[in-house]
């Protein structure tokens, strides 16, 4: 089978549908998605029990709110790095800190009133430091370990260029626009750090999880422009 893949609104959250000789799908999705996700794998006609792996940028609510539904529904194995497994296992993950004064605000609203309860599950493969290849599926691409939004934060680099970086990035409404680094992250010098680490490995355009996907220039000339906090 030749290598696509195709991005799936889930809620807020962005998912995507990596389709190599397996398929893989990134993120678990945001509150009320699932009927949405329903229709576009029946609209793909893609039988959900195709689905072998739920690859998990990290932990947060928005991330992982569909996913017993999805796990269910697709039977798949559940991945995510060693310091987020936590989330998914109690079912009661944190909110991320605020980086500029709107994502603070957003921050402080979200702990008082969001205070998120969903269904343990079990972690089937812990994603270590050194991350992890997604060659065994037929995917061409790598798993990297980009912390910083959170400690667990990775980020999904294919050999086309294309990276799925979770909320390394944003570019919706209700975060910011235009795009660029996150609002919200528990060490936004980490996640500085990690876009330098990967930005060598040749990445031209950006599909973040909130949003649409944009050119990796964006990036770049904030970075360049980042002041330490």
């Amino acid at each position: 089978m030749a290598f696509t893949f195709y991005r799936i609104p889930v809620g807020i959250c962005n998912c995507y549908l990596l389709r190599g000789e397996q398929t893989i799908l990134i993120d678990g999705g945001a509150w009320g998605g699932f009927p949405a996700f329903q229709r576009q794998l029946t609209a793909l006609q893609i039988d959900p029990k195709e689905i072998r792996l739920i690859l998990l940028t990290h932990g947060h609510w928005d991330h992982i709110t569909c996913l017993a539904d999805i796990q269910k529904m697709t039977g798949a194995r559940i991945a995510i790095h060693g310091r987020d497994q936590f989330m998914v296992e109690t079912g009661a993950p944190p909110f991320p800190k605020g980086v500029t004064p709107y994502g603070k605000m957003m921050a402080w609203s979200a702990r008082q009133f969001l205070h998120p309860h969903l269904t343990p599950l079990k972690v089937d493969t812990v994603i270590p430091d050194a991350g992890m290849s997604l060659r065994e599926f037929g995917i061409p691409g790598e798993v990297i370990y980009t912390p910083g939004h959170s400690l667990g934060h990775v980020s999904v680099i294919l050999d086309s260029e294309d990276a799925f970086v979770g909320d390394m990035a944003m570019n919706d409404w209700y975060l910011r626009l235009p795009p660029g680094l996150p609002i919200l992250a528990d060490d936004i010098n980490q996640v500085v750090k990690s876009w330098k680490k990967i930005l060598p490995l040749g990445i031209k355009r950006v599909y973040p999880a909130h949003g649409m996907d944009f050119s990796v220039d964006v990036v770049q000339k904030e970075i360049a422009n980042f002041k330490p906090r």
